[in-house]
């Protein structure tokens, strides 16, 4: 007769068993990142490539922005990683605004960067994403990969079925961005998979500066004031 210990279930029920009990992990997630950034205020969030070098012009072009919005008073939210994420981070640091990092925990570790003031750690993606979308007041995406794209793809489909309110979802480099946007006129908007007016959820800049200023003059026209 087999001991007690060795009695297991079938691999193909062990889930049946395990996923009621992963919902508190996942409640638990939704209660911290509640707790920690309800009270942030307004927040702008980086997102783009952990791969970007430090002496990468998008690297110095994430502390520049980051800095000078952290100057006007907005936090400065990213995924906490390195590379773009890092760079923002840094300009929020250096400017001496809040630094807010929501890390995740992957195959192989990413571990947050030494800029974050606030730091969140999360299992779920999904989870995350909830954290990153409901405390933004705006989205600045530096050139990245396939994380990258899913978070812009993401914020644009809320915004586009109402589920959240239109807030700026800035590219920056339009030339990193133009065989996307080029697909999506000629292939979705002209196929009918998306209105024309679709491409407007969204605005793409070159200028820094610019690009900024868009930030703040949607935030005075809408009334967010601190």
């Amino acid at each position: 007769m087999a001991e007690q210990d060795d009695i297991r279930l079938p691999e193909h029920l062990e889930s049946l068993y395990e996923d009621p009990w992963r919902i508190f992990r996942i409640m638990a997630e939704f209660v911290d990142g509640f707790d920690t950034l309800g009270q942030i205020g307004k927040a702008v969030v980086f997102w783009g490539s952990a791969r970007t070098p430090e002496d990468h012009e998008d690297y110095q072009m994430a502390v520049r922005m980051a800095k000078k919005l952290s100057e006007h008073g907005f936090a400065i939210v990213t995924g906490g990683g390195p590379g773009a994420m890092e760079a923002a981070n840094k300009g929020a640091r250096e400017s001496g605004g809040l630094s807010i990092g929501l890390n995740i925990e992957l195959p192989h570790e990413q571990k947050p960067n030494e800029f974050i003031e606030v730091s969140l750690d999360f299992r779920y993606f999904f989870v995350r994403k909830v954290m990153f979308v409901k405390y933004a007041t705006a989205f600045v995406l530096i050139p990245g990969g396939f994380g990258t794209l899913d978070e812009f793809s993401e914020v644009i489909t809320l915004i586009q079925t109402h589920k959240i309110k239109p807030i700026p979802v800035v590219l920056m480099d339009s030339n990193y961005w133009a065989g996307l946007i080029r697909w999506m006129q000629a292939r979705m908007v002209r196929e009918g998979k998306i209105s024309k007016s679709d491409m407007e959820l969204f605005h793409i800049s070159d200028d820094e500066n610019e690009a900024i200023q868009y930030i703040l003059d949607w935030y005075e026209k809408n009334n967010h004031g601190a």
